[in-house]
C-alpha cells in the first residue's frame, strides 16, 4: 500500500543507498531506526504494523529526520543515543560518537583488571564517559575518573552516568592532566585524538560533523598521544598501566613512544578487523 509503513520504509532505503552509498542491509537498518525513534515504537511494532498507513504530519517528521541522514549527518548524532559495549549512551555533536573499535581499549582492560580488584583507574578524554562507563559497569568495585577538557561533553557522561546509575565513576573536567589533583592510577586509558591534519578521511562520513578537537592531533596525529606518555608516569602507581587506542598504523610508533619514556612489558592488542588497534605498557 502506497505510503504504508512498508511502502515509506523500502522508499527510504533506497534513497539512502543511492545517495551516501550505504549497504541494503545497512540503509534498511538506519532508515528503521528513525522511524522507531519518531514513533517511539521498537522493532517488532514496526513488523507488525506494516501495512499501517502514517498520518500526514508522521510522514513530514519523518522525511525531515531522513533529509538530514541523506545530507550525511551521523545517524547516532539524529537519534541522539549509540550503544557501546551493550550500554545506551546519550551522545550530541558536542562528543565523538563511540564506535566498535574502542570496545577493543576496553577488552584490553578488562584483561588486566582482575573481578572484585579495588583499582584506581583514570579516563583521559572520556567525551561521552564510553570507555569510563563500560569498566564502571563490569567492574563495580573499581572507582574511575573520567576526564575531558570540554563543558559540554563532561555534561553528557554525567548524565550517562547518571542514567546509568553507576555511582563508582565521577567527571573532572581537566585539559588531559593539567586539572588533575596529585592522584596515582593502576590504569590509565585513552582514546585520543589521533588523525594528522589534513588526512582525506577528515572530508568524509561521519567525520564531517563530529568535533574536530575530539579527533586531530598535529601534523602526524601524535601530539596528544606523545604528551600522555611524557606525563602518565606521574600519575601512575607502581606498576600501573597506560593503554592508548591509536590509528590504524601508528602502533609501533606508540610502542616507540612508551619504551622511550620508561614503560615496559610493550604489548598490543587488535581490533575486529584483525588491526593493532590499542597499545600498553607498565611502569615499575
Amino acid at each position: 500500500m502506497v505510503n504504508s509503513v512498508h511502502f515509506l520504509l523500502n522508499q527510504a532505503s533506497k534513497k539512502l543507498v543511492d545517495a551516501i552509498g550505504l549497504a541494503h542491509s545497512e540503509a534498511s537498518l538506519e532508515v528503521n531506526l528513525l522511524l522507531q525513534h519518531l514513533l517511539k515504537v521498537n522493532r517488532a511494532w514496526l513488523i507488525s504494523h506494516d501495512r499501517d498507513v502514517l498520518t500526514d504530519d508522521q510522514q513530514q517528521d519523518f522525511y525531515e529526520l531522513l533529509q538530514r541522514r541523506l545530507a550525511g549527518e551521523p545517524i547516532a548524532y539524529i537519534l541522539g543515543f549509540r550503544e557501546f559495549y551493550g550500554l545506551p549512551l546519550k551522545v550530541t555533536p558536542a562528543t565523538l560518537i563511540p564506535r566498535p573499535d574502542t570496545e577493543t581499549l576496553v577488552e584490553a582492560a578488562f584483561q588486566k583488571i582482575s573481578v572484585n580488584v579495588g583499582w584506581d583507574i583514570l579516563d583521559l578524554g572520556t567525551g561521552t564517559g564510553a570507555v569510563a562507563l563500560a569498566i564502571a559497569k563490569h567492574r563495580p568495585t573499581c572507582n574511575l575518573i573520567g576526564l575531558d577538557a570540554s563543558v559540554e561533553a563532561l555534561a553528557v557522561a554525567i548524565e550517562n552516568a547518571q542514567r546509568l546509575d553507576l555511582t563508582n565513576v565521577r567527571f573532572i573536567k581537566s585539559n588531559w592532566f593539567s586539572d588533575l589533583a596529585a592522584e596515582r592510577f593502576n590504569l590509565i586509558v585513552s582514546n585520543p585524538p589521533y588523525i594528522a591534519e589534513g588526512d582525506c578521511h577528515l572530508t568524509q562520513g561521519d567525520l564531517r560533523f563530529e568535533p574536530r578537537s575530539a579527533l586531530v592531533s598535529g601534523v602526524d596525529g601524535l601530539d596528544d598521544i606523545r604528551r600522555i606518555i611524557q606525563d602518565a608516569p606521574n600519575y601512575l602507581k607502581p606498576n600501573g598501566w597506560l593503554m592508548l587506542e591509536h590509528g590504524y598504523d601508528q602502533a609501533q610508533s606508540v610502542a616507540s613512544l612508551l619504551k622511550e619514556h620508561g614503560f615496559g612489558q610493550i604489548d598490543h592488542t587488535q581490533d575486529l578487523a584483525g588491526t593493532l588497534r590499542v597499545t600498553f605498557g607498565s611502569i615499575a
